[in-house]
């Protein structure tokens, strides 16, 4: 009986691929190519999807992640891309990795889109493939980019690529200065203190304030050497409260908002989209779900608490808004972070001023959906 099965399949499987080598040129759509990046390889499927929608991988294969395997792997693709039909290629925006390959196929006019990390995630979930690795993630990304009409990549500006390697520094320096503080406070408190260690905790510490110092200027040159990046910048900066390397950090890691068609994927790319735990009689805590870029949400966090300080009357009403019906000040705080992040994109696409009277602004008229969605 199996012996009847195996043959049965083989017959199957040999007839599916007879009646797809007989289709002609005309009944295939597009090439998709899927590439899962990484530090040093990259595996890439390419797929081909007909007139009655069904996507085929035909071809899978692992390369380097530098010029040479780049080049490799266009010279592969042409090969395996023999109909002259459009090629789409598509990759995950994680880290710093896909950025070399997309520069390096952009420059070459190929058709390109970078698809943000959780629309890939869900969109492999919905077509049910629950293991992950990297040769999955490529087939899946390759069959995304078949099924699907991707936005092409809107190559980020120089300046804001630089932007943001300053302002990770700037975090990076922040971060290796609050461990030193903490280290010489918990060792001032010991018995027996030397003062030579205390001595060399404090040239550290200062020397990490020089740096900060050094990459906030910096920072201020950077904007200040583009126009439309300054003007921009300066827009923005109308909100008391928010400071320069708050808009520096926020524009340098959303790319200038180039992938971002809409508030909603801007929020979930920043880890602020509200995750609901609730089925029947069971009601769960409702939470941020955080699985996003962390470096906007820690620039976030001061801002918001000085615009309520300072009294800017949107995110005060937010703010007590959100608090007298939770009585969490955090939670308070982090839907003005939300909010702070919704109006900084509003801003800077619309290329228009902050005012503080929100309600005779237009562009602060249509930010109203926002402050419900935030409550």
């Amino acid at each position: 009986m199996m012996y009847y099965l195996m043959q049965s399949s083989i017959i199957m499987s040999q007839d599916l691929k007879k009646r797809t080598s007989q289709k002609s040129e005309s009944e295939f759509l597009k090439y998709s190519v899927g590439t899962d990046m990484g530090k040093d390889q990259f595996d890439a499927c390419i797929s081909v999807i007909d007139r009655e929608q069904n996507v085929r991988p035909i071809a899978q294969h692992k390369f380097n992640n530098n010029p040479s395997g780049y080049k490799e792997f266009v010279e592969w693709q042409t090969r395996k891309c023999k109909l002259p039909i459009p090629v789409v290629f598509a990759m995950e925006a994680t880290g710093v990795y896909y950025e070399r390959l997309a520069w390096y196929l952009h420059r070459r006019d190929f058709y390109i889109s970078v698809v943000l990390p959780n629309k890939a995630r869900k969109y492999l979930q919905s077509i049910g493939l629950k293991s992950k690795n990297d040769k999955i993630d490529a087939v899946g990304l390759a069959q995304m980019a078949a099924e699907q009409r991707l936005s092409t990549w809107q190559a980020p500006d120089e300046t804001i690529i630089k932007l943001r390697d300053i302002t990770r520094q700037r975090e990076s320096l922040q971060v290796t200065r609050t461990r030193i503080n903490n280290q010489l406070s918990s060792y001032s408190c010991g018995e027996f203190v030397n003062p030579a260690i205390v001595k060399s905790f404090q040239k550290i510490i200062a020397l990490l304030d020089e740096q900060i110092k050094a990459t906030e200027k910096m920072i201020k040159e950077k904007i200040n050497s583009n126009p439309a990046l300054k003007e921009k910048v300066n827009n923005i900066l109308e909100i008391k409260g928010i400071s320069r390397i708050t808009v520096a950090t926020v524009v340098a890691e959303t790319g200038g908002f180039e992938m971002f068609m809409n508030q909603k994927q801007l929020v979930s790319y920043g880890g602020y989209d509200v995750v609901e735990n609730q089925s029947g009689k069971h009601v769960g805590r409702t939470k941020i779900s955080k699985k996003g870029n962390a470096h906007i949400r820690r620039i976030l966090h001061m801002p918001a608490l000085n615009v309520v300080r300072y009294g800017e009357p949107v995110f005060c009403n937010l703010y007590n808004r959100v608090y007298g019906r939770t009585k969490i000040k955090m939670k308070a705080y982090v839907a003005v972070q939300r909010e702070l992040l919704c109006l900084i994109y509003t801003l800077w696409k619309k290329n228009e001023k902050y005012v503080k009277n929100y309600t005779e602004h237009p562009v602060l008229q249509s930010r109203s959906s926002s402050f419900r969605l935030a409550c």
